[in-house]
């Protein structure tokens, strides 16, 4: 399709805003007309379709967000935009008019998501319709000008053996990630962001047994399971007048009433890591979620840094850890932007009551297993 040139844009939106006219291709080329700018059909679509996108949609983002596999479209400025296509970011290709449109652009998603960004709130964190992530930062507090980051979540839910085929793991990890669901392991995903843990996690629950119940608490939907028992809960942000919160340790203690066979937290990010021990310690077996950890052996420390402001002494926090979590499943993102398993560990409680995790398989690049000293625990929870 033609490019609208940007005067032309520029030309017909004051026209249009000016009269208060329906958005249609008559009234764009009515517009340019008035202006004394007369241009072809083409141009008029093309006119239309960005003007079009720019109410709403996503402005210039749209084919970047619609691009089969992107995770992430980030926009730094005017003049910067990179798209990540699951193996490290790239630049896309397209720019913006200048400051004032990055900024109205960031302004208008922030609206669409029942949230405001201005001068007095110059960030935003928000859930769009369609289920795209988009946090925001107004310049001159963000540089070389507004930034947006939009964290695009999966249009079609990826099953274990996708992940597999996309170089995630080789066949060792898929036959053991798959045991880990079959014989109800509690577990968690850790990894640095980006590295694909919920991507994992929801691959994972697609291979649960069909005739269980997956209640999911998310601080935002991303999840996207394909199960045929999937019920969600969503954390929700206060209003501009500060009422209205719904945070996750509300949900997750919620989630309990509602009859799970697996109770799925997300992304453990602050309280709920309370409740979701004390779950997985009172009969609720396989539940699992992600935790942000620079490696599996952090996460015991991940874990005692959240669970202690919730009122958990530290070794409160190791013990039901230690009983509570079968294995941890880490993720890494190499230096080429590849995701993929690199271990899976099992806790260890000390004499002194502290937690160390041991690994039990460690998976190379090329995604050959290395056995740990973990590994017989590991094989005894899965009932060899």
């Amino acid at each position: 399709m033609n490019t609208a040139p940007p005067d032309l844009l520029e030309e017909a939106r004051e026209r249009l805003a000016t009269t208060g006219e329906e958005l249609t291709p008559q009234r764009v080329a009515e517009a340019l007309r008035a202006a004394g700018r007369p241009v072809g059909d083409e141009t008029v679509l093309a006119v239309h379709e960005a003007l079009r996108s720019d109410v709403l949609g996503a402005g210039p983002l749209d084919p970047l967000l619609r691009m089969p596999g992107v995770t992430d479209v980030l926009v730094n400025g005017a003049d910067q935009v990179w798209i990540d296509r699951g193996h490290g970011l790239e630049p896309a290709g397209i720019t913006f008019p200048g400051e004032p449109a990055v900024r109205r652009l960031a302004q208008r998603l922030a609206a669409g998501g029942g949230r405001r960004l201005d001068d007095a709130t110059p960030w935003v964190d928000v859930r769009l319709a369609d289920g795209t992530r988009c946090h925001a930062v107004l310049a001159p507090l963000a540089r070389p000008g507004t930034v947006i980051s939009l964290r695009v979540p999966s249009r079609t839910g990826r099953s274990l053996t996708d992940l597999g085929e996309q170089g995630a793991f080789a066949r060792p990890g898929l036959l053991l990630l798959r045991r880990i669901v079959a014989a109800n392991l509690s577990f968690l995903v850790s990894g640095g962001t980006g590295s694909g843990k919920t991507t994992l996690l929801a691959a994972m629950l697609t291979e649960v047994d069909p005739t269980h119940r997956l209640v999911l608490v998310e601080d935002a939907s991303e999840l996207r399971p394909a199960h045929p028992h999937v019920v969600g809960l969503e954390a929700r942000t206060a209003n501009v007048e500060g009422a209205g919160a719904v945070p996750m340790q509300v949900l997750v203690r919620q989630a309990l009433r509602m009859r799970p066979d697996r109770l799925v937290v997300g992304e453990v990010r602050g309280g709920e890591v309370t409740d979701l021990l004390a779950a997985l310690n009172t009969g609720h077996e396989g539940g699992c979620g992600t935790v942000h950890a620079n490696s599996a052996a952090d996460v015991p420390a991940r874990i005692e840094a959240l669970a202690l402001p919730a009122g958990l002494t530290r070794e409160a926090a190791h013990s039901q850890f230690a009983s509570a979590i079968d294995a941890v499943l880490h993720l890494v993102r190499d230096a080429t932007g590849q995701r993929r398993l690199a271990e899976v560990a099992v806790p260890r409680q000390r004499p002194d009551g502290l937690v160390r995790m041991e690994s039990a398989v460690r998976f190379t690049a090329e995604g050959t297993a290395r056995e740990g000293a973990g590994i017989e625990d590991l094989m005894d929870r899965l009932g060899r």
